[in-house]
């Protein structure tokens, strides 16, 4: 891409933040859990014999590029859900002691909040290679708007924006996951995607889905706007789940993506749409927490599975507490190492 045309996205992105930017400050809904929350110690995983042996120049090292690196965001709400995800991503890899997490928190919670998380994961998972890294919410705090979700309206669903800012420059391509999620196939896999002819990113795409939803009306009777995309065949993909070439991002200087009104998933849209590797759907079978009013019971997409997700208002935890569980929650519940009152050791 032209020196020329990345000036003309950074403006159409200016100019529609300018447009569509709403100034009401909202918070995330909070949940009471912190330190009543014990989880149980996972085992440990081990490599396969063909496994690449990483070389780190110090103990807190996290740059190999022969590791799988997984970025995800961490709170204390999504906690239970982020414990089972990594969970599944280990035991389902060929080559888990070559696995390195990269969590991304809120920079304005508690210092007792992050030493809340870094415990729960060096206790449930001592082998685990991870770093944490503070993401100043507060910054974005004030440009989002509310939502048909409240969940959506937590500045900490914007950090997967800015991962190239926040991961260290040396980590050069990251699978991001969220929270509500688990694998049932090797994560290889999916961080082997050739990111083809300087792609930057590669996700599962929906081009049945109503791709001018996700944009005002005000976007779409500009044409200054809407000739975005211009020659481009946009479709809709869920962020949950991308392969992203971090160093090529970096390169096209495409942190300059604003906040707004419709959510974080436009931003993506705009730049991304109709630009990105296609990834077999098999790898975010997503919606299965169902639509962001109701969260009821969804099926499978047609064909094979190697990746859950639990997008949407219902995830499988509170459903699964509420003795209300949808048939696919149990899928699940194996992956979730929560301790319960009425735990006992075999």
């Amino acid at each position: 891409m032209t020196s020329m045309v990345l000036t003309i996205f950074h403006f159409l992105i200016v100019l529609l933040f300018i447009i569509l930017i709403s100034t009401n400050h909202v918070t995330c809904n909070t949940i009471t859990i912190t330190t009543t929350q014990r989880f149980k110690q996972a085992p440990k995983f081990y490599n396969s014999p063909n496994c690449a042996t990483l070389q780190f120049s110090q103990p807190t090292d996290t740059c190999s590029d022969d590791a799988v690196h997984v970025a995800m965001t961490l709170d204390i709400k999504y906690l239970r859900g982020s414990m089972a995800a990594i969970l599944s991503v280990l035991q389902h890899s060929s080559c888990p002691e070559n696995t390195i997490f990269h969590f991304v928190t809120a920079a304005s919670k508690s210092y007792s909040s992050t030493v809340t998380l870094n415990n729960t994961l060096s206790n449930s998972f001592p082998y685990l290679k991870f770093q944490i890294y503070p993401f100043n919410d507060d910054a974005v705090s004030g440009f989002i708007s509310t939502s048909i979700r409240s969940a959506l309206d937590c500045p900490l669903n914007y950090a997967r924006n800015y991962m190239a800012n926040l991961l260290p420059t040396c980590v050069n391509k990251i699978v991001y996951l969220d929270s509500d999620l688990i694998l049932v196939d090797d994560i290889a896999k999916l961080a082997a995607t050739n990111l083809r002819n300087d792609a930057v990113l590669a996700a599962p795409e929906y081009c049945n889905a109503n791709f001018s939803n996700y944009f005002t009306p005000t976007f779409w009777s500009n044409p200054s706007l809407s000739l975005t995309f211009a020659s481009r065949k946009p479709c809709y993909f869920n962020t949950g789940v991308m392969v992203i070439h971090l160093e090529r991002w970096r390169a096209g200087n495409y942190k300059r993506m604003r906040i707004y009104e419709l959510g974080s998933l436009p931003p993506f849209l705009l730049v991304f749409a109709g630009k990105i590797v296609p990834v077999d759907h098999r790898w975010n079978q997503h919606g299965l927490g169902g639509d962001n009013f109701r969260g009821l019971c969804r099926d499978l997409h047609p064909g094979p599975v190697s990746l859950l997700h639990w997008s949407g208002k219902g995830k499988p935890w509170a459903r699964l507490d509420a003795n209300r569980p949808c048939p696919l929650d149990v899928l699940w519940a194996p992956y979730d190492l929560l301790e319960t009152p009425f735990a006992f050791e075999a």
